[in-house]
């Protein structure tokens, strides 16, 4: 979907922090947050698609105010109460759980379930589209819905590098519409089609993009 949090190509927000020997973690809520989201997640309840999706739907405001595990939090609050795994009500404090909802996993579970996380890759033989050396036009589209393909490349015409095979597609996997699995490609785009003639002509950008996303150019 256009949001906030498609920034790629955006300016004036400012230079990048490096912070020399970051922690992994800046504060003890974040290390729960993330235990929490890996212990619910193991459940099965949402796929990771789904959980970018609930991040991207945050006020513009609001995802600009928060840190990186703030919107996590967010994220998995709301998808908790989505999928009937606590109440508003419960979540905000205002009335006692009513109760156990899901059987609770084990440590060793959660950790097992992680373990044996599939990859996005799909193994079924899809013809591609497209080929290496293909000269491609990225479809302007602005879907509702979340997507991997950023605006600053809709629109743009580029080659394609390689073929990476078959995937899940992110685009109908977080409404939980299906996998629709497709071949990714990464696609090789020169600089000055993104960003003007005033970048060095020499410099390539290469994207990774579903056959969803392009047309033959």
């Amino acid at each position: 979907m256009d949001g906030i949090h498609d920034m790629g190509g955006m300016d004036g927000f400012g230079p990048i922090p490096i912070e020399i020997d970051e922690p992994v973690f800046h504060g003890e809520w974040e290390g729960r947050v993330y235990a929490m989201n890996t212990a619910i997640g193991a459940w099965g309840k949402w796929n990771i698609d789904a959980g970018r999706f609930g991040i991207e739907q945050m006020d513009p405001a609001h995802y600009l105010a928060s840190s990186y595990y703030e919107r996590w939090l967010h994220r998995t609050e709301n998808m908790m109460v989505e999928h009937g795994l606590i109440s508003r009500d419960e979540l905000e404090g205002d009335t006692p759980p009513s109760g156990q909802r899901s059987q609770p996993l084990t440590a060793e579970q959660i950790f097992e379930r992680q373990r044996n996380n599939k990859s996005a890759r799909v193994d079924e033989d899809i013809t591609p589209k497209f080929k290496a050396g293909d000269s491609v036009l990225v479809r302007n589209i602005h879907p509702k819905g979340h997507t991997r393909v950023p605006r600053y490349v809709r629109g743009r015409h580029g080659t394609i590098d390689r073929d990476h095979g078959v995937f899940i597609f992110p685009d109908t996997n977080a409404l939980f519409q299906g996998k629709k699995p497709q071949h990714i490609y990464s696609v090789r785009f020169e600089a000055q089609e993104l960003w003007g003639p005033d970048v060095a002509a020499q410099d390539k950008l290469y994207l990774d993009l579903w056959d969803d996303y392009l047309d033959p150019a």
